[in-house]
């Protein structure tokens, strides 16, 4: 018998059934709705970035904004050879007979030498003609003095070299004023007057990008409200001076790393043109800034310290991205020179008969440890390193007791140097900002003996060739290396190796604590063997209960 075929269920449903499911769907809605709005809206997470109580806070943030800054200047490298590689290729396709069809082989193979002699060259000679450059296009130039240290800052070698040029001004800045009591600075005002026109400056250093600068501006708020000292003063002088030579001038700013240089054009310009930051050596090449019609100013890249200074003068001046130093010599040096009584105050730690003691105590009032529980003097020391080159630690240093006339120049050049500005109106001015300022007192800083005046390097062949081979050889095993590896690499390869390669600026963080010498044994080890002897004393048979 044929089997019945069977219907299939039909999918209609009555009108109240259906009503009745939209409705409930519609209640569920409504209540994740509701839930939703009670919860709020969660906004995404933000980076918190590095926290205030970590050790190596200023460090880190040195290294993150050198290695961004080494990708951007390589992005912008590369794209400067595409285009170059796009006009050839267009030159090539409009003139096909003129070049021979070896061309494109040789040009790759030039390209590449040249790319190699820019990996080799020594960064030391790249800062030497740079600062030439910037002294000779220069009519007047201010040299940036800080004013914890106002001597040290001063290099005779430069203030020779614009002496010698006759129609050339030079003027004195004393920057980080309100980091020393107010009759120190009052001294040194009265002792600097004397030789050179000085201005008494603090740097606005509030604003953080350009973005921030347009919207201050769109909701009216002047800049002049933001902390900014002596911008007035250092104005108007330029500009007695610009009306005396009746022509368009041109200033350029000169000085040791990390004394403000870029921070004294933004604060004149009101806007943030150049790179500011943390680290040292940042600006490497001269900027151009027109400030009006009639000025322009010039940054320069920092003076190249002499390696024949003493060890206190290579510490607080020599930039990390031209030398590296060590820090726990680096830091036993700064120590050397400031006063005992009040570093322990400041740092609130036990007196400390020499600059090792002084670190092992800091790191376990910091809680810096190392595994095993020992105490980490090299982050002790790079912490002291950083805070004494940094502008944030409240220090200061006595003039001489008695002027003299510097050797490099007599009292004719000193008024030769003076004429063209008004010093009355100048004086006023400084007396202001220095009422303005809000300067640390006196027991809250610390007394620190200078060293004096910091020679540096303007000629090329008075730099040391030892660096340069050292740099040589660690390129070739650098290359040696990549060719083992092989060509296939991608592009952030290829700019990650080009700054551990090219870029002078090297990872303070690591660099540092490789330099110990083989021969001699380190800090840390020093303290474990101590502690060990100290649990060798222990006797069971009289201490065991």
């Amino acid at each position: 018998m044929k089997r019945p075929k069977l219907k299939k269920a039909s999918k209609r449903m009555t009108c109240h059934k259906r009503y009745k499911i939209k409705k409930k769907i519609r209640e569920h809605h409504r209540k994740l709705r509701k839930e939703a709005k009670k919860r709020g809206h969660k906004k995404p997470r933000k980076d918190p970035g590095v926290p205030n109580s970590a050790p190596f806070k200023e460090a880190v943030l040195r290294e993150a904004e050198l290695k961004k800054q080494q990708l951007e200047e390589l992005k912008q490298q590369q794209k400067l050879d595409r285009q170059m590689e796009q006009e050839k290729k267009r030159k090539r396709e409009t003139n096909p007979g003129d070049e021979p069809s070896n061309a494109p082989v040789e040009e790759i193979e030039q390209s590449k030498t040249k790319k190699a002699k820019l990996g080799k060259q020594n960064p030391k000679k790249i800062h030497c003609q740079e600062l030439k450059k910037v002294i000779e296009a220069s009519d007047v130039l201010l040299e940036v003095l800080d004013a914890r240290d106002p001597l040290g800052c001063r290099c005779p070698q430069v203030e020779e070299a614009i002496v010698q040029s006759e129609h050339k001004k030079l003027v004195l800045v004393l920057n980080k004023s309100d980091l020393v009591p107010k009759e120190n600075l009052e001294s040194w005002l009265n002792y600097l007057k004397k030789e050179f026109p000085t201005v008494v400056f603090k740097a606005s250093a509030v604003l953080k990008n350009k973005m921030k600068v347009t919207k201050v501006q769109k909701k009216a708020v002047p800049f002049k409200s933001k902390v900014c000292f002596g911008r007035e003063g250092l104005w108007k002088l330029l500009e007695g001076f610009q009306e005396t030579c009746g022509r368009a001038i041109q200033v350029g700013v000169i000085g040791f790393p990390n004394v403000g240089k870029s921070s004294i054009i933004n604060s004149l310009k009101q806007e943030w043109i150049c790179n500011v930051g943390v680290s040292m050596g940042l600006t490497r090449s001269m900027q151009v800034v027109p400030l009006d019609k009639q000025i322009t100013i010039i940054d320069s890249p920092s003076f190249i310290v002499s390696p024949l200074n003493s060890s206190t003068a290579l510490a607080l001046r020599s930039p990390t991205s031209i030398e590296t130093l060590k820090p726990m010599e680096s830091a036993s040096a700064i120590l050397d020179q400031a006063d005992a009584q009040q570093v322990v105050l400041k740092y609130t730690v036990p007196n400390y008969k020499n600059s090792l003691e002084f670190f092992t105590k800091l790191a376990q009032r910091r809680g810096m440890h190392q595994k095993g529980g020992s105490p980490n003097v090299e982050g002790a020391a790079k912490l002291i390193w950083s805070e004494w080159t940094g502008a944030s630690l409240n220090y200061y240093c006595h003039p001489p007791t008695s002027w003299t006339t510097p050797p490099h120049f007599n009292e004719s050049v000193v008024a030769n140097m003076k004429r063209g500005f008004d010093l009355e109106e100048l004086e006023k001015n400084n007396a202001h900002s220095m009422q303005a300022i809000r300067s640390p007192h006196l027991a809250r800083s610390i007394l620190f003996q200078s060293s004096g005046l910091t020679n540096g390097i303007i000629e090329e062949k008075d730099i040391p060739e030892e660096l340069t081979r050292q740099r040589e050889s660690k390129q070739e095993v650098g290359d040696n290396n990549s060719n083992m590896v092989g060509d296939q690499e991608s592009v952030d390869g290829e700019v990650d190796e080009k700054v551990s390669d090219i870029s002078p600026v090297g990872d303070t963080t690591k660099a540092l604590p490789e330099e110990s010498t083989a021969g001699e044994p380190s800090a840390g080890s020093f303290i474990l063997d101590e502690l060990a002897k100290e649990d060798d004393i222990y006797d069971f048979s009289t201490d065991y209960m």
